[in-house]
């Protein structure tokens, strides 16, 4: 992942796609400040978690900029957003995440709202990287209540 993102961020600079080499070159550097402090080499599956974590903080951003009203942040927001969820696994569809929840409250027989946490134990790991954390609780949410 680490080489495809240099080779991105040649030819982002080559074409001169301002947006994505910004984008590339965060990343890039959120994957280097973690390798600095932990002293490690971050592996592959720990780099799909900073690349959701980074969609997260940019999801958050674009709440702000919305109540600011400054709608030109927003877009950049969403444009920074689809070059991120390129280096991520397709993610699954509403409807595959409420199969997958719906196996998990039939398998710990989950029945109510404290039920919760022992069906997100067992969804959680099943999804991580394909699928959004809100997405999967609201979800398991609804067909808990």
């Amino acid at each position: 992942m680490k080489k495809r993102l240099m080779n991105d961020l040649k030819v982002a600079m080559k074409e001169k796609q301002k947006l994505r080499k910004s984008v590339i070159t965060m990343l890039r550097a959120a994957i280097k400040q973690i390798e600095v402090d932990e002293r490690i080499e971050v592996p592959e599956e720990r780099v799909m978690d900073i690349i959701a974590s980074q969609i997260k903080i940019k999801r958050k951003a674009i709440e702000d900029f919305k109540k600011a009203e400054r709608q030109e942040l927003v877009d950049e927001a969403l444009e920074e957003i689809k070059v991120l969820q390129e280096y991520l696994p397709k993610q699954l569809s509403a409807i595959e995440i409420e199969k997958i929840v719906t196996e998990a409250i039939e398998m710990v027989g989950a029945s109510s709202m404290k039920d919760m946490g022992k069906v997100m134990g067992i969804v959680n790991p099943k999804v991580k990287g394909i699928a959004e954390g809100s997405a999967v609780a609201k979800i398991v949410k609804e067909k808990l209540m």
